[in-house]
């Protein structure tokens, strides 16, 4: 099985890189989380390439792709991945977002609706990620925020400044277990550190200021919510969202089945297999 390495240009005339392996007649589309990458999805695009079309993409300024100077926002993300699924003339496909590519999709689905697509996976991320003082314990866990308005200020000010490498690399190490190994820890740093750390700084302080959970309940397309009891993003919120949407599924990674924010690259097997037994 052999990935093979493509690109995309969008309509503003950014270059977005694009992983594809597989021919199956069903196609997964991939979309990495804030800082992340395309090439994080290896396990994916190994683990299913016999059974489905698999495609993962490198959004603006993160992994091979372009680097403009304009556009870390989610909503031109989002304009970004809906000129990718035209370019590609992909339809029916699973769409999967990780973290950060759940806000991407949230924000696609409000845009463009759910044009093309027939199944959608959001993986481990908070509908609100900064809370309000005002809210009961209940909606902060249901809210899932990991973030306060001053620690959003200065994380994204840490990764402009001189410390950003450092900022990166202990954010990072918050989102997995301490069963992964130092070398692929380093390898999912490496990957992120291809994104300038002052757009990555930029698209941090958008993303956390956005509040998704008016979007949720008009989601009708088939949906299954994925989620990890060791991740930095509570499961508790993850199960919330999934009550609301209609008929949605939910899998939550226990501690044993390390369920890391990156339980897609600590544990595949199980992963691929939650994602191949809600695709058919």
């Amino acid at each position: 099985m052999q990935i093979q390495k493509t690109s995309v240009t969008v309509n503003d005339g950014t270059r977005l890189n694009v992983l594809q392996a597989g021919s199956g007649a069903r196609t997964l589309v991939l979309i990495p989380g804030w800082s992340q990458t395309a090439e994080q999805f290896k396990f994916q695009l190994e683990g299913l390439a016999d059974r489905y079309r698999v495609i993962a993409v490198d959004m603006r300024g993160h992994g091979d792709s372009d680097k403009p100077a304009h556009g870390y926002r989610i909503q031109r993300l989002a304009k970004d991945v809906h000129d990718v699924l035209a370019a590609l003339d992909l339809k029916d496909v699973t769409i999967l977002g990780h973290s950060m590519g759940c806000s991407v999709l949230w924000c696609h689905h409000d845009l463009f609706g759910p044009q093309r697509i027939a199944r959608y996976v959001f993986c481990d991320q908070a509908s609100f990620l900064t809370t309000d003082p005002a809210w009961t314990p209940q909606q902060v866990a249901d809210y899932g925020p990991i973030f306060t308005p001053d620690s959003v200020t200065a994380t994204a000010a840490a990764l402009a400044g001189p410390d950003g490498v450092p900022t990166t690399a202990g954010f990072l190490k918050s989102m997995v277990t301490e069963k992964m190994p130092a070398d692929q820890l380093q390898w999912i740093v490496d990957l992120n550190l291809k994104m300038p750390r002052r757009a990555a700084a930029e698209l941090l302080y958008n993303h956390c200021h956005q509040d998704w959970r008016d979007v949720l309940p008009r989601i009708k397309t088939p949906t299954l919510f994925i989620g990890g009891k060791s991740s930095l993003v509570p499961h508790t919120c993850v199960a919330w969202e999934a009550t609301q949407v209609p008929g949605a599924k939910l899998s939550i990674f226990s501690e044993s089945e390390l369920g890391s924010h990156f339980m897609f690259v600590e544990n595949p097997g199980k992963f691929n297999a939650e994602l191949a037994a809600f695709m058919g």
